[in-house]
């Protein structure tokens, strides 16, 4: 567990660390557009159909991802089910309260939702067994353990790990509409490998990543959701302060260099089950 436990920076480290970043340095010595060393490990929960855990510097996450039949939304008869749902307990930092989830929660859901939702990662249609009828539901759940700042980055990759690495039995439907399992286990259908990639703003200064203290003193965030081909499928932002136009644009232009390496980790999953590092 991360010994960051304060939710306030003082006054005095709130200013070295601005000052830090007005000369381009940062407080765990990396330069603004760097990114933390990343390690991918899928397989680490035995009851789910598949599960990844991400460490982001001094961040932990962990995603756990279960499929089951059921029936499909109303508004989309022909379509699998998507549900992403995320927990920050305790384990993660003394910061969090057990109890229902609160508004942090809600948001780090929503972010990964909407990012593997607009990509699309998952073919949905392709999870439709009977149209109308009978479809798989995919629940992904995020479990942060260790808090260092950038959850959303490790839980988008630890959710897309999670789903590459998932198999579900493959099944048929009969005439009269009954659903046969087999043994055998197939993977889920993916049409493309979106990344999170998230720029705090302090001062004037973007920096990529931002870790716990950063994140304290941040006047705003944004997170960008990237495809494979890195066009631009979701965007989120956060904190009290605003960007300007230039400013996207050079958070974006950032993100867009981070990218390409952290979907290294993602590529090669079906094949190699050892962890992967970016």
């Amino acid at each position: 567990m991360s010994e960051r436990v304060y939710t306030v920076v003082p006054a005095p480290r709130r200013e070295a660390i601005r000052s830090m970043a007005k000369r381009g340095e940062r407080v765990d010595g990396r330069k603004p557009e760097e990114f933390r060393e990343v390690k991918l490990e899928v397989g680490v929960a035995g009851n789910a159909d598949g599960s990844a855990r991400v460490t982001l510097g001094h961040t932990k996450v962990i995603v756990g991802v279960k499929a089951s039949l059921g029936q499909p939304f109303p508004d989309a008869p022909n379509a699998g089910v998507q549900i992403v749902h995320a927990e920050l307990i305790p384990l993660a930092s003394p910061i969090f309260e057990p109890g229902p989830p609160d508004e942090n929660d809600v948001e780090l859901a929503r972010i990964i939702d909407r990012g593997l939702r607009s990509a699309p990662a998952l073919k949905l249609e392709d999870l439709a067994v009977v149209p109308g009828k009978q479809v798989w539901r995919v629940f992904i759940d995020i479990y942060p353990i260790d808090h260092d700042g950038n959850f959303i980055d490790a839980s988008g990759l630890a959710a897309m790990g999670a789903l590459l690495s998932a198999k579900i039995p493959k099944v048929t439907a009969a005439p009269d509409g009954t659903i046969v399992k087999a043994e055998e286990k197939v993977p889920l259908p993916i049409a493309d490998i979106p990344v999170f990639v998230t720029i705090a703003k302090i001062g004037d200064v973007l920096v990529v990543d931002p870790c716990y203290e950063e994140e304290l003193v941040m006047d705003a965030r944004i997170t960008f959701a990237l495809t494979r081909d890195n066009h631009v499928c979701a965007i989120q932002k956060g904190g009290r302060g605003s960007f300007t136009p230039e400013e996207i644009e050079r958070a974006l232009e950032m993100a867009l260099n981070v990218a390409p390496r952290l979907r290294s980790a993602l590529e090669n999953l079906r094949q190699a089950g050892a962890p992967q590092s970016a």
